[in-house]
């Protein structure tokens, strides 16, 4: 394995979007990938058995979200760059990742050259965002924008509507204070609204609730 090679840690919960990113990455010079996680918890145990440079880590992941991977992984492996990888560009999404330690922002649709261009970027200590996103108005949800939402985070948010607590909401699913609480964060963020009684009545609006 060549010293010179620039490492990449892929995580993503979709195979293929995995397999279409080594296809892409396997087509640059100097660049490999090290190792790939379906959840945060495959890629914080990645980073500690291999050597990684550049972790690519999607918004969206099964048990917490990339916004929140990326604070773990800046807190444990400084030395990682993290470049964000989703389909969202709304501006909430990309100040979150940058305020938790990212060094970039691509949406999945970019091509080799633009994904190129941020590994060579972010190597050299620059910040990189997609042409899109730099270009983009600042977006809010409109009428027909429901932010996509897990299984998990429609179920907090039900019970949410349905008045119970951080504490209750906790013992009934038998997870962690801390977790709801995340969760609870996650679908603010997602939402764009900064309190509990905006969120319920967007998620009216939008039948979730």
């Amino acid at each position: 394995m060549s010293a010179e090679k620039i490492n990449i840690l892929l995580v993503d919960d979709h195979s293929m979007v995995i397999e279409g990113m080594k296809s892409i990455l396997a087509q640059i010079p100097l660049v490999q990938v090290n190792a790939t996680a379906g959840t945060a918890f495959e890629a914080l145990a990645a980073l500690k058995e291999t050597v990684v440079d550049i972790a690519f880590v999607d918004i969206n992941l099964p048990d917490i979200n990339g916004i929140e991977l990326c604070n773990k992984i800046k807190k444990e492996f400084p030395q990682v760059r993290v470049l964000g990888l989703s389909t969202f560009k709304q501006r909430s999404y990309v100040s979150e990742m940058i305020k938790n330690g990212a060094s970039g922002y691509l949406l999945k649709s970019a091509d080799k050259e633009e994904i190129k261009e941020a590994i060579t970027s972010v190597m050299q200590g620059k910040m990189y965002f997609s042409a899109n996103i730099n270009n983009a108005k600042a977006e809010t949800i409109g009428e027909n924008e429901m932010p996509t939402l897990t299984r998990r985070e429609k179920e907090i948010l039900q019970m949410i509507a349905e008045g119970l607590t951080n504490t209750e909401i906790a013992q009934k699913l038998f997870i962690s204070l801390y977790t709801v609480d995340t969760h609870r964060k996650n679908l603010l963020t997602k939402f764009e609204v900064n309190n509990t009684a905006l969120l319920i009545k967007l998620a009216a609006k939008f039948g979730i609730v």
